[in-house]
Order: C-alpha cells, then sequence, then structure tokens
C-alpha cells in the first residue's frame, strides 16, 4: 500500500483498534521537567527502563541539580550510572549536553521550549550532541511541556512496518516523520501520546520481535505480515 490517503486512513483504523485494546486516553508515565526528561532519555538509549530509571535515581540522590551532575568529575557520574548501557560514552556526553545547554540557554534550563513551536523546538534539542529525533520527540511529549511530538521506538517501529504503514528499509530515525504526516494534524499533544504507547504496547504484549502471536493480535485483518505467517486453509486442515 503506498497511496498516502489509504495509509492515513490505515493508521487511524489502526490507531481506533489498539485504542479499544489498551485504553485510550493513556496517562502519562512521567511528570519531569524537560531537562530531566532529556537526561532520562539519554540515560534510556539501549537499555531497559528498570537499568536506566536506577541509573537517573542514583544521579538526583548523588547530587543536588543538574548543574552539580554537569561539573562533577566524569568518573563518579559514569559510576553513578553503571547500570545502563555503556556508561563511559554516556556520562561524558551528558556532561556535553548539560554543558552545552547552558552555554546556549544562559542556564540549565529546558523552559525557553515552551515557547516555541515544535518543529524549533525539536531543531534546537536535535543540535544538542546525541540528540536525535525520538528524543526530542520524548522530551517534548513526555515532560511536563506534553507538547504535540510523536516519538517512535523500536516496539512502535516494528509494529509500523509489519502492518505496512512504512516500508522495512526505512529506519527509526525518519520513520519520526513519515508516521506523524500519517496521523491528523490538528491532534493535540494526548492524541500524538496516546498513538506512541498503544503502538509501543502492542509490539511489547503481542507484535513481539520473535513469534508475534498473530493468533490474537486486533490488527490481524490489516497486517500483510501477519497475513503472510497466519497457515493457509489446507495447512489448517491438515493439522
Amino acid at each position: 500500500m503506498t497511496d498516502p490517503a489509504a495509509l492515513r486512513d490505515k493508521a487511524l483504523e489502526i490507531h481506533r483498534l489498539l485504542c479499544a485494546v489498551y485504553g485510550c486516553p493513556v496517562a502519562y508515565f512521567h511528570n519531569l521537567d524537560p531537562l530531566s526528561e532529556l537526561v532520562s532519555s539519554l540515560l534510556s538509549h539501549r537499555t531497559r527502563n528498570a537499568a536506566s530509571g536506577a541509573a537517573f535515581k542514583a544521579l538526583r540522590r548523588r547530587w543536588p541539580g543538574w548543574e552539580a551532575v554537569r561539573d562533577a568529575p566524569v568518573a563518579e557520574v559514569e559510576a553513578a550510572i553503571a547500570g545502563v548501557t555503556w556508561p563511559e560514552q554516556k556520562a561524558p556526553r551528558l556532561q556535553a549536553v548539560l554543558r552545552r545547554i547552558t552555554e546556549r540557554a544562559g542556564t540549565l534550563s529546558l523552559d525557553l521550549l515552551s515557547g516555541m513551536p515544535v518543529p524549533a523546538a525539536r531543531a534546537w534539542l536535535e543540535d544538542l550532541p546525541g540528540v536525535g529525533p525520538k528524543t526530542s520527540a520524548a522530551v517534548l511529549s513526555f515532560s511536563t511541556l506534553r507538547q504535540a511530538a510523536l516519538p517512535v521506538d523500536s516496539h512502535h517501529h516494528r509494529v509500523a512496518v509489519r502492518t505496512g504503514l512504512i516500508p522495512a528499509n526505512l529506519a527509526v530515525g525518519p520513520s519520526h516523520a513519515v508516521l506523524a504526516a500519517q496521523l491528523p494534524a490538528e491532534w493535540d499533544a494526548q492524541r500524538l501520546y496516546d498513538n506512541h504507547e498503544v503502538m509501543m504496547l502492542h509490539g511489547q504484549r503481542c507484535c513481539y520481535f520473535q513469534a508475534p502471536a498473530c493468533d490474537r493480535c486486533v490488527l490481524l485483518r490489516l497486517c500483510p505480515t501477519g497475513q503472510a505467517l497466519r497457515p493457509s486453509e489446507e495447512e489448517r486442515e491438515r493439522a
């Protein structure tokens, strides 16, 4: 399916079906200020939620604020976040990001983003070292800014590929713009957050990376991957 209008219709039907399963509106799971959300997002890259959450809490316990984390010896920051993937890379990068924000904003705060249009705010964030589309969208959507930006994680991306919303060779980064364009431009922050959450939850609970549970998938009739994996009538009769 390549017709843009048909893809938009399909994206809306997928959203409707998944909301019926997982419940919309979905409650926000974080109530962090945007700077804290950025730190949390940077720690979470290729890391399980439990480990990145523990590292975030360790930083908060060890230092009184993000200025102190910025100015601490890098070895101490690395030790505090030792449970995440690649702490030896994330510690200096985190401090570089905090220094860069201070230089650009004149203070260590991301409150200036609240007065920007979403595209400008995302561009501002993506000019920071190591910040791409997923992180910029997460900061704007998940933080107390509650702005209309669509994050796409690996689960969300997998469901979008398997259902044919995006081609398999479209990476997670560029998929942000394509998937967002399939949703109504007038959708507010809550509805975009709902879309990300139900797509992610479906990837976690049904559309697994290996052995997806197509037999109980609410999207089966819309999913070319699931249809291809489904046994034919002749195979079912032989079984």
